[in-house]
């Protein structure tokens, strides 16, 4: 099965390591891709591990499931790709079962050597 996150390898040998804790991201944008599959899949504890503590608050493993669970996410598509920065469009269903996107440049930050999602600009 290929991985959701556009990458062109299967899912067994791109994201599932990461969401399964068995290797961190290497780059920004692996993290931002595995955040991405793990969106379609309603990873709430991966996603929520993954952001970076300082940008925890007032979330939690299961508000990420909940918001998940409530997005039909079609397809990833990256823009742009830098050391700590990637920019993305999301393409998702909205309730009206019109296709959106969701355009963002994301900012990561690496600590201990491991990849944070620490926010990020819409467009």
């Amino acid at each position: 099965m290929n991985c959701y996150c556009a990458s062109g390898l299967e899912y067994a040998n791109c994201c599932q390591p990461y969401h399964l804790n068995k290797s961190n991201a290497p780059t920004a944008e692996a993290l931002m891709r595995s955040r991405y599959s793990a969106f379609v899949l309603a990873n709430g504890n991966y996603l929520f591990e993954t952001t970076h503590p300082s940008k925890r608050k007032g979330n939690s493993a299961d508000s990420y499931t909940k918001s998940a669970k409530n997005t039909k996410w079609l397809k990833l598509e990256i823009v742009a790709a830098e050391f700590d920065k990637v920019e993305f469009k999301a393409f998702y269903l909205n309730h009206k079962f019109q296709t959106e996107v969701l355009h963002e440049k994301s900012y990561f930050k690496l600590e201990d050597g491991k990849w944070y999602y620490v926010d990020g600009v819409f467009y």
